[in-house]
């Protein structure tokens, strides 16, 4: 595993969101949905605190920085978001 900054996220979209992804669901709240069942809630609580993280330390070039971080295997744009908007969408179904 490269080193990261935000080991959790990065566990998540590089292990869930790759091109074998339909393993795990066909959108992003099936995939999401079979993360949250192989999570614990503390696990639970830092992915959402380094989304948060994350924002905060990329705020001015985060589509840049989220292609840097997370690699080219994953492109939220294809899914139909930006780094912004894939990041709400993680938050809100990591709280459901």
């Amino acid at each position: 595993m490269i080193e990261s900054r935000y080991p959790e996220l990065w566990q998540l979209i590089r292990g869930y969101f790759n091109e074998d992804f339909d393993m795990w669901g066909s959108n992003v709240e099936e995939i999401v949905r079979c993360y949250r069942q192989e999570i614990s809630v503390v696990t639970q609580n830092l992915i959402m605190r380094e989304i948060e993280q994350f924002r905060k330390d990329n705020f001015n070039n985060m589509d840049l920085v989220f292609k840097r971080e997370f690699g080219t295997q994953f492109d939220p744009e294809l899914w139909g978001y930006n780094a912004d908007s894939f990041l709400d969408e993680l938050k809100r179904l990591l709280q459901e």
